[in-house]
């Protein structure tokens, strides 16, 4: 099979707030792109933190309460983290008094620019990952979410009326229980072609080698 005769399918389980989710698409992207294989993403919603207060929580005490990380775990981590995404044109910038948030809008944001078209979200969705990593935006504010749609050319009243009404709410809800019915308990997750599931920023190495498995079973 010529990879330009076919693209792959991938349903992407993440969240707009996890880091390795950013790494993770990257890397695969850069897979397919090295062999000259079209993807066709599909984005979907889970949150890290379901019950977070509408105000958020410190990153960092955050991650300590969660996880147990200490501080110099913590800089250890946003370090690395900073470094894989810069060599990946991703730009993490990280401070001490930046906020974790819940993210539930940003998904309805997400599920209602999806309604006009693959694409329209996909560009959303990288948005998003700049807006929180990158400017350090709160993505729990209605305003910043309409902004970041916005900056995209789409139409902020009608992404502020589809918060305000939470008209996909229950829809996101919907696909996040069909993911974790599927056993998807962390993020990244990642279905190729219906068929593999992989989670985890697996690395530009291990994307291509999966991505050159799929093009060698479709051409048998």
């Amino acid at each position: 099979m010529n990879a330009a005769e076919k693209s792959v399918r991938v349903n992407i389980v993440s969240d707009v707030v996890c880091p390795w989710c950013v790494i993770g698409y990257r890397q695969l992207d850069r897979a397919a792109k090295d062999l000259g294989l079209e993807l066709e993403i599909h984005w979907a919603p889970f949150e890290l933190n379901p019950q977070m207060a509408a105000e958020g929580e410190n990153l960092r005490a955050h991650l300590a309460a969660k996880y147990g990380t200490t501080p110099e775990g913590s800089r250890k981590a946003r370090a690395r983290l900073t470094q894989v995404g810069a060599e990946l044109g991703f730009e993490f910038n990280y401070a001490d008094d930046m906020r974790m948030v819940n993210t539930f809008r940003a998904h309805q944001l997400l599920h209602w620019a999806r309604e006009q078209g693959l694409s329209v979200e996909h560009d959303l969705k990288q948005a998003l990952f700049g807006a929180f990593f990158t400017h350090r935006r709160d993505l729990n504010d209605v305003d910043v979410l309409a902004d970041v749609a916005a900056s995209l050319d789409l139409d902020r009243a009608g992404a502020l009326e589809a918060l305000a009404t939470e008209t996909f709410a229950d829809a996101v809800r919907q696909e996040q229980r069909f993911w974790l019915q599927q056993g998807v308990q962390g993020v990244p997750a990642m279905v190729f072609d219906r068929r593999y599931l992989v989670t985890g920023a697996q690395g530009v190495e291990n994307y291509t080698q999966l991505l050159r498995r799929l093009m060698e079973e479709a051409a048998a």
